[in-house]
């Protein structure tokens, strides 16, 4: 007979007595997970080898789809239970442990200052994406990348002698009342003093059948623009960073048929006086990922409502590209070390007499035979 055990009662099992088995999809372990987990996804959950000799314990996002499995394992012979809340209540029980912001601050400026702070700095500088008199709202997600970002502005702050503003900004599209409070009380461990407001997009694109997610991050940036204004700010800021940059390279031209980058900087077309930066255009997912570990820190990763219930989030068209990328890359860092560093510069050394055609900034087409004499 399964039964539900509460996260108190996991923190009390000896480690050895029970194997904890995550049943979300490998990215959603690979964003965070609980220590010692092992993954298997819930579509292999049954096929897998599991131990008939040691206690299961599953977990999910929230202790829902991993109570089902839980109770057919045991009908099928298994000492399974499942731990109620899952992940989410696992990571709320973390972040009571105090507030540790003083020590990710420290970790910026020593363990992670050349391959995380140095490079923050740099593209700062480099893209003049800081000026006199900004005031910048910082987006938050909810994510590590977002995360980290804020807490790199509030660092440059701390330390620039150029005099700006910084507002933290979390738009709340939907969240489930669990996933907003992770976000806030990971802000607040932190100490980022986050804005929140609220919208409905969540519930604008439920019904949508072709590329909600697509919509919905198009809504979203819509949102963020329009309130980062209403608070006087000029600018947003954006955690995308090096790895994102060199994807949407690659899932251009071989998805869009096109060649375009992810730029640093953009004027807002729909907001006068507003731009969009990202001054984490330097740093390495890899490096965000051994900051957050090394700091054992744990964030969602989609805060969406429904993930936990359906699978759009996880098998969108645009998901699903993004991850065949980064295996394409990873295929070719085998044989090329430098492959990452090439994509990057390649959008800095277009030769534009080596173009067939080209767009404008203004979108107008210009194609080689306009210039070429006979």
């Amino acid at each position: 007979m399964n039964q539900n055990i509460t996260i108190d009662e996991f923190f009390q099992l000896p480690e050895d007595s029970y194997c904890l088995i995550d049943i979300r999809d490998t990215i959603a372990f690979e964003f965070g997970h609980i220590t010692g987990a092992v993954n298997i996804p819930r579509k292999n959950l049954y096929q897998a080898n599991l131990p008939h000799e040691k206690r299961l314990v599953l977990c999910c996002k929230s202790g829902l789809l991993s109570a089902e499995d839980a109770e057919k394992l045991s009908d099928m012979g298994y000492d399974a239970d499942n731990l109620d809340g899952g992940y989410v209540a696992w990571l709320r029980k973390k972040l009571e442990c105090g507030n540790r912001a003083e020590e990710i601050e420290r970790s910026l400026h020593k363990k992670f200052h050349r391959s995380i702070w140095s490079k923050f700095a740099k593209a700062v500088a480099e893209y003049h994406l800081v000026n006199a008199g900004d005031k910048i709202a910082v987006c938050i997600s909810g994510g590590k990348d977002s995360m980290l970002m804020a807490k790199l502005f509030q660092e440059l702050k701390r330390h620039n002698k150029v005099p700006f503003e910084l507002a933290f900004l979390v738009m709340d599209p939907g969240y489930s009342p669990e996933n907003r409070a992770i976000i806030e009380r990971n802000a607040e461990m932190m100490s980022i003093p986050i804005t929140i407001f609220e919208t409905n997009i969540f519930d604008s694109v439920y019904h949508v059948e072709n590329n909600p997610c697509y919509l919905c991050a198009r809504m979203r940036r819509g949102h963020l623009y329009n309130q980062a204004k209403r608070m006087g700010c000029n600018k947003i800021a954006l955690g995308h960073h090096y790895d994102d940059v060199i994807e949407t390279i690659l899932m251009g031209m071989i998805y869009g048929g096109q060649a375009q980058t992810m730029m640093p900087k953009l004027h807002s077309d729909h907001f006068a006086g507003m731009q969009l930066i990202r001054p984490m255009y330097f740093v390495r997912e890899a490096d965000i990922c051994r900051w957050r570990d090394y700091n054992d820190l744990h964030f969602i990763q989609c805060a969406c409502k429904f993930t936990d219930t359906c699978t759009t989030c996880t098998l969108s068209n645009t998901s699903s590209k993004r991850q065949e990328i980064k295996q394409l890359i990873a295929k070719l860092k085998e044989g090329n070390p430098q492959i990452e560093h090439n994509i990057f510069h390649s959008m800095e050394n277009m030769k534009l007499r080596t173009v067939i055609s080209y767009k404008d900034m203004d979108g107008e087409s210009h194609h080689f035979l306009d210039s070429y004499k006979d």
